[in-house]
């Protein structure tokens, strides 16, 4: 496997009504593709970057429809795993008035079967980048224990090591538990994404400047404040961008989207301001969409 960005975790078929009515009412029903690390994989190819996905998925047509999708836009996909006797997770979204509830059906995963032996397959060499989400120490004990080990792997090989919290409140048993466990994955992280919103709802953080005074970070923080904006932490360094007006169809995926831009900036050695837009620009695509991955290779300017 060779790549610049190397992500790893789950990513499900997703059934979305086609239009746009809630699941109880709908006639017709799309089929796509979703996952955190994945999506973020993919717009990285889409700017330019190098990146492999890694994984498992089940010996099922969902699981080859994945491989296909995700290999088809570039992302190098020799490190995920078919797994014979589990199946691949299944996502259903239904849109509603007070907006899009989600439903998992990925217990028993294939992917939720990953553990230490998994990093086998993580070939970090010429990597510059590890990109990891929250997500994935949700799913199992393996899992988690999984993602610590690839964490210390990347310090040792001098991997930066990205992390973005993306809690799932249905995938863990309490908030003090995904709390402790995402505080503790974050402070071994390079840089680490958070939503404003969920440092309030793990650690009664209420602004940026509290999440970065609890976090107390040795790398970089990037608080998402939805539509006001986002702001980086770095040592003393503040740099905030505010998020461009957005007529949001959906929010899904658009904190995937932000995290790509802000990382593919990363990458070719931008600014804080620089990353910061572009994280927003790729965000808008996704809030203009009902799609959690909208392709990105026609962004201008990228």
């Amino acid at each position: 496997m060779t790549g610049t960005t190397v992500c790893l975790g789950e990513t499900m078929a997703q059934i979305t009504p086609a239009d746009g009515e809630g699941l109880e009412h709908s006639r017709e029903v799309r089929l796509a593709v979703a996952g955190a690390e994945s999506t973020v994989a993919q717009y990285l190819a889409d700017l330019g970057h190098r990146s492999a996905w890694v994984s498992r998925v089940g010996d099922d047509p969902l699981g080859r429809r994945i491989v296909a999708a995700v290999g088809g836009r570039g992302v190098d996909v020799g490190g995920v795993r078919v797994d014979p006797d589990a199946p691949t997770g299944l996502y259903l979204k239904d849109p509603g008035p007070d907006g899009t509830r989600v439903h998992y059906y990925r217990r028993g995963s294939a992917a939720s079967r990953m553990g230490p032996r998994d990093a086998e397959r993580v070939d970090l060499t010429g990597a510059r980048l590890l990109h990891l989400t929250g997500i994935t120490p949700a799913l199992s004990p393996g899992c988690a224990e999984l993602v610590r080990l690839l964490m210390e792997r990347a310090a040792q090989a001098g991997v930066l090591v990205s992390f973005d919290v993306n809690h799932r409140p249905a995938l863990w048993s309490s908030l003090d538990e995904a709390g402790g466990v995402l505080r503790d994955l974050a402070r071994r992280a390079d840089l680490v994404f958070v939503g404003r919103d969920e440092g309030e709802r793990l650690w009664g953080t209420a602004t940026a400047e509290e999440i970065h005074a609890h976090l107390a970070l040795r790398g970089t923080l990037v608080v998402k404040d939805g539509e006001v904006g986002a702001t980086e932490f770095t040592g003393s360094k503040r740099e905030f961008v505010a998020a461009p007006a957005v007529e949001v169809v959906e929010a899904v995926g658009a904190g995937d989207a932000f995290a790509a831009g802000y990382l593919s900036g990363l990458l070719r050695g931008t600014g804080s301001t620089e990353r910061l837009a572009l994280g927003h620009r790729l965000a808008g695509r996704a809030l203009r969409s009902i799609e959690d991955y909208v392709p990105a290779d026609t962004l201008e300017g990228n």
